[in-house]
């Protein structure tokens, strides 16, 4: 008689069948760090389609490098980002990530070095950068396995049954690497799977019919 499989072997699992469905997401993307790291900032409260606007606004001005964005008129700049929402505010996050880059000559190969705690805190240094922010810059442009939470994993998975101990940022960030090898790759497609699922299917009203989870879900996703 077999247990019940732990939470690993869940996580597992669920990452499984959304690879299935849906196959690799090659998230995140863009053709540079810097367009990576821009991206990060502007889809905070916002549909991605509308970042894609705001990126293609830089492009197109030639302004998309982090010197550009430091000598670029901050009203110029909340113009070009305005499809992203909130652009007076997105404007001076990239004019201050910019900053921040200088300081290191935008050269992320004087940054490789630094042990993923240190570099995860000068990040959350600059203004406008959180924790969400902050690990998918980490994962997606530093390569460094550490698993990003954002609000369709916290629903998901409640969802599903699986929650931390404590209900924060920390709580889910932690559950997910305890209890999963912690390799770069396997968390950058696992995040990039529960954004589609959840953008998808697993919505604040859930599309349950045909769900691909649900031989997981214990049905309580109409509920919450």
């Amino acid at each position: 008689m077999t247990g019940k499989p732990d939470t690993g072997e869940k996580l597992a699992s669920i990452h499984d069948h959304l690879l299935a469905c849906y196959g690799k997401q090659h998230w995140w993307p863009g053709e540079t760090w810097f367009e990576i790291m821009v991206g990060a900032i502007l889809t905070q409260s916002a549909a991605w389609g509308n970042v894609e606007k705001a990126i293609t606004n830089l492009k197109s001005a030639g302004k998309l490098s982090p010197s550009a964005v430091r000598d670029l008129p901050m009203v110029d700049l909340a113009k070009m980002v305005y499809p992203s929402g909130y652009y007076n505010s997105k404007a001076k996050k990239l004019k201050a990530l910019a900053a921040w880059l200088g300081l290191y000559q935008d050269d992320l190969s004087r940054l490789d070095s630094f042990p993923t705690a240190e570099l995860r805190q000068e990040l959350l240094e600059i203004h406008g950068v959180g924790p969400e922010t902050a690990d998918a810059i980490l994962l997606y442009v530093f390569k460094q396995p550490v698993f990003v939470i954002d609000a369709y994993t916290r629903r998901l998975f409640k969802r599903l049954g699986i929650e931390p101990p404590v209900d924060s940022y920390d709580g889910w960030q932690g559950l997910f690497m305890a209890n999963l090898p912690h390799q770069a790759g396997l968390f950058a497609e696992y995040h990039a799977l529960i954004v589609k699922h959840g953008k998808d299917i697993c919505r604040k009203s859930a599309r349950c019919t045909g769900c691909c989870l649900g031989d997981e879900c214990s049905g309580e996703a109409v509920h919450r």
